[in-house]
């Protein structure tokens, strides 16, 4: 695959979103950033995973992201952030790429 994996899109799509609302004290702006990247991603890949897979990637990261609200107690803000961040992508590694990888490895087998 040439291009980045969209789950490291979707990585640091969170991490970049925590780092805009910690930095600015705007946490709607880092809501912007979170939307935006969430909405970039699923446009470049909803063409090749389909509709389904897109959007249940996209509630991977919506619950990462809730999850990482609810360990900031405990782990600190921004462990929380990189582990929500880990898990949302490797759920989107697993739903979109991984799928899409596989797809089209059997085009070129069966082509």
């Amino acid at each position: 695959m040439s291009r980045l994996p969209t789950a490291v899109i979707a990585a640091v799509t969170l991490v970049v979103g925590f780092a805009v609302a910690q930095g600015t004290g705007v946490r709607w702006l880092g809501g912007v950033v979170l939307a935006a990247g969430l909405l970039w991603c699923a446009v470049r890949s909803a063409p090749a995973a389909g509709l389904v897979r897109t959007a249940a990637a996209g509630l991977v990261v919506l619950a990462a992201f809730v999850a990482s609200h609810l360990a900031a107690d405990a782990l600190g803000p921004w462990p929380s952030v990189l582990l929500a961040a880990l898990l949302a992508g490797a759920g989107v590694w697993f739903l979109v790429d991984r799928a899409v990888a596989r797809r089209a490895v059997r085009a070129t087998t069966h082509a």
